[in-house]
């Protein structure tokens, strides 16, 4: 007889690089935005910053302003652009996420997504793919006063799921958001969407993923 899921599980999710693949989407708008305010671009700005609030990346990697109100009407403008080019060119989701979506939901395994897209983004892109039936909770850039690699967002997320951060995956791709899982007390599975393989390796997850393809609720659970 197979054994009855441990329903006490949750996991959790970031956005982009684990859901969707946005990562072009996303270079394009910053490099769009530097254009059109005629600011420089770090050679390296995207991969020091995947992962990161707007509010950490322009000043501190773009190092463009540290006025409030302008890192906001940057931060602002850089979604807008990143949303028109979604729009045009649509949404690619990582292969087998669905499947993974319908298992756990099968299973009675609660879902969330903790990311630091803004939540218009992310309201728009997950109608947009139709997975807002999988997910209890989506806790966004707004929901919470500090970033990654600080734990805030996915201890919210665990939070509002009704579950011990003990007792949840994170799914991430970026290393901030590896660190923060670890930090919350979380099992953590890197998606080797963004880095390769060596270098998520290094910042030591419970399991790394090309993508979903195969896998289930049971493996998941297998992790606790």
């Amino acid at each position: 007889m197979v054994p009855p899921m441990d329903t006490s599980l949750a996991a959790i999710f970031d956005w982009d690089g684990v859901v969707i693949d946005s990562s072009e989407a996303h270079e394009e708008s910053w490099e769009l935005l530097g254009r059109e305010v005629g600011k420089p671009m770090p050679e390296d700005h995207f991969e020091r910053g995947f992962g990161q609030k707007n509010q950490y990346i322009i000043p501190e990697i773009l190092q463009w302003t540290n006025h409030p109100a302008e890192i906001e009407r940057l931060g602002d403008r850089k979604e807008e652009l990143y949303r028109q080019i979604v729009a045009q060119t649509g949404v690619t989701c990582i292969p087998g996420i669905e499947d993974f979506l319908r298992s756990l939901n099968r299973a009675g395994i609660p879902c969330a997504v903790g990311s630091s897209t803004p939540r218009q983004n992310l309201e728009t892109i997950v109608e947009m793919v139709g997975f807002r039936r999988y997910f209890k909770a989506l806790v966004c850039a707004e929901d919470v006063s500090r970033g990654k690699p600080d734990p805030e967002v996915f201890l919210t997320c665990a939070s509002r799921l009704g579950r011990a951060p003990g007792r949840c995956g994170v799914f991430e791709d970026a290393f901030a958001g590896l660190q923060a899982a670890r930090s919350g007390g979380m099992k953590t599975v890197a998606l080797a969407t963004t880095h390769p393989l060596e270098k998520l390796e290094s910042h030591g997850p419970d399991l790394i993923l090309d993508n979903f393809f195969g896998y289930e609720a049971k493996d998941f659970s297998e992790l606790f």
